[in-house]
């Protein structure tokens, strides 16, 4: 299958591009690097092995997306691109209304005109109400979402079910997210996020490896375990092998189907910390700084229906997750902030036959 992997050189795009060429499906990816690096496209095709086209395009823009789709056979996309910090989309709502609603409709008409029926899209837990009881399930109540980051995946979900039902024979998949951690085993790919992290794994990473002078805990006084939240923590290769599952399932299905994927239990701050510094051998220092607006003490998945229809369930351990965080943050102490061969690469993927302009990054 020709898998179009729009935002394949995020975090989790990355990963999940991993999954599919081991799986021997054939991949086409877009990004722009904006919230990734251009070394990610080879670093991906030497670890594969494996020679895949890609496409520095934004995907709003629907002339070059058009180009891509003539270029190539698609056979099911992997929706990826948006904009995804939390905080950031507090302070920039309608540029991530604009972004991220703007490349679901893009892909979606892309899709129509070529004749491609079959879609699986990155959502998150941010879509679940706060009012929700432990453990999140798909028919938690969804809505009243707490930032515009939240929102704008309720909304494109919301677009990819009502094109779903305009489209007969199309299926999706929506898959919600819990917390991603972890990195790829070769330690040569991992969560490199600009700026400060939003997510706690990469600081706990950057703190040990001395990049950060120490690690913000968000509240110790929740009625929780220890008093600091608590969260589902899942290992990106088990999230990148969801994704394949998903595209197994949409064979001989249409309609729309949502599944979340976690691990069914949660991991406090401090927890989380703890197994950090026994697998790296750092420390990792720490300062309370109060509670964040809208956060949760506790948030967990149900993942029991992908554990039914996917035939999915995350196999790895916080361990694994602290100790392939270890060796990405070790082995890249300064994530891709390579500027000299992040240029090199980036004119070179420019003057190539399977580039074009700025693009939309992803996950």
């Amino acid at each position: 299958m020709r898998i179009f992997v729009a935002g394949g050189t995020g975090y989790i795009g990355s990963h999940t591009v991993l999954e599919l060429l081991a799986g021997g499906h054939d991949v086409v990816v877009a990004d722009d690097f904006s919230n990734s690096s251009p070394v990610v496209v080879n670093r991906l095709r030497q670890i594969s092995g494996k020679f895949f086209p890609f496409y520095n395009i934004d995907v709003r823009d629907e002339a070059k997306l058009d180009g891509v789709f003539s270029d190539h056979k698609i056979d099911c996309v992997i929706h990826f691109a948006g904009m995804k910090s939390v905080g950031e989309s507090v302070k920039m709502p309608l540029a991530y209304y604009a972004d991220n609603l703007g490349a679901t409709i893009a892909l979606c008409r892309a899709m129509e005109k070529h004749g491609v029926s079959k879609l699986v899209f990155s959502s998150s837990a941010t879509v679940y109400s706060s009012g929700n009881q432990m453990p999140l399930t798909e028919d938690s109540a969804v809505g009243n979402c707490a930032n515009p980051y939240g929102w704008t995946k309720y909304m494109c979900e919301q677009i990819l079910r009502d094109a779903a039902a305009a489209n007969s024979g199309w299926s999706v998949a929506l898959l919600r997210y819990f917390n991603p951690v972890g990195a790829h085993i070769s330690g040569d790919i991992g969560e490199d996020p600009l700026g400060t992290p939003s997510n706690l794994m990469p600081y706990i990473a950057q703190t040990a490896v001395g990049r950060r002078e120490s690690l913000n805990v968000y509240g110790d006084d929740y009625d929780t375990i220890d008093g600091t939240g608590v969260r589902d923590y899942i290992h990106i290769d088990d999230l990148a092998k969801g994704h394949v599952a998903a595209i197994n399932h949409l064979e001989g299905k249409t309609g729309t189907s949502v599944f979340n994927l976690g691990t069914g239990k949660g991991t406090s701050v401090y927890e989380l910390v703890r197994a950090f510094e026994k697998a790296s051998g750092a420390s990792v220092p720490q300062k309370v700084v109060g509670r964040r607006e809208g956060d949760l003490p506790i948030c967990y998945a149900d993942a029991s229906k992908a554990a039914r229809e996917l035939g999915w369930i995350a196999e790895k351990s916080i361990e694994d997750a602290c100790a392939d965080s270890w060796r990405w943050q070790k082995k890249n102490p300064d994530g891709y902030l390579d500027t000299i061969a992040s240029t090199q690469v980036r004119n070179s993927l420019a003057s190539s036959s399977c580039s074009s302009n700025s693009a939309f990054s992803g996950t």
